[in-house]
């Protein structure tokens, strides 16, 4: 099962953005930035209303992702890398990312904040803190 249409540049463009933002974090780490993308596709809600494709999602203005600017993003993606964003495409997700819109990367020795832009953290993994939707915000997302 598919989550989202997609092409293979869709593919491409989604394992870069993991790479980008997660590389640091592992495969699992990249799952989860991942999620978070389909995640903003998927809600279609908050600050990401007619967000349909991925290619809107990563070059959302504002509020897209700044992994597309750095240079980890440009180049080509790896083989593992396109099977990683294969698989959120399909659908799978990782906790704490599950029904997460948003994360970030709080600075060394610092703890998640609880909320964040009044959304709730819903958990870490590494260096990356993952913040989901109020209640009733996104029911697509649940």
């Amino acid at each position: 099962m598919t989550v989202v249409a997609h092409t293979t540049k869709d593919i491409d463009l989604l394992a870069r953005l993991m790479r980008a933002e997660a590389v640091g974090e592992g495969n699992l780490g990249m799952l989860m930035v991942g999620n978070v993308g389909i995640n903003r596709i998927v809600g279609n809600c908050l600050d990401f209303i007619n967000i349909r494709t991925i290619s809107e999602m990563l070059y959302q203005t504002p509020g897209g992702f700044t992994g597309k600017d750095s240079p980890l993003f440009f180049g080509y993606s790896t083989s593992l890398e396109k099977r990683l964003a294969e698989r959120v495409i399909r659908g799978e997700t990782f906790h704490p990312s599950t029904h997460a819109l948003w994360f970030y990367a709080p600075a060394t020795g610092e703890q998640c904040r609880s909320f964040w832009f009044n959304q709730r953290n819903s958990g870490r993994y590494k260096s990356h803190c993952f913040y989901v939707p109020a209640p009733g915000a996104c029911p697509e997302l649940y």
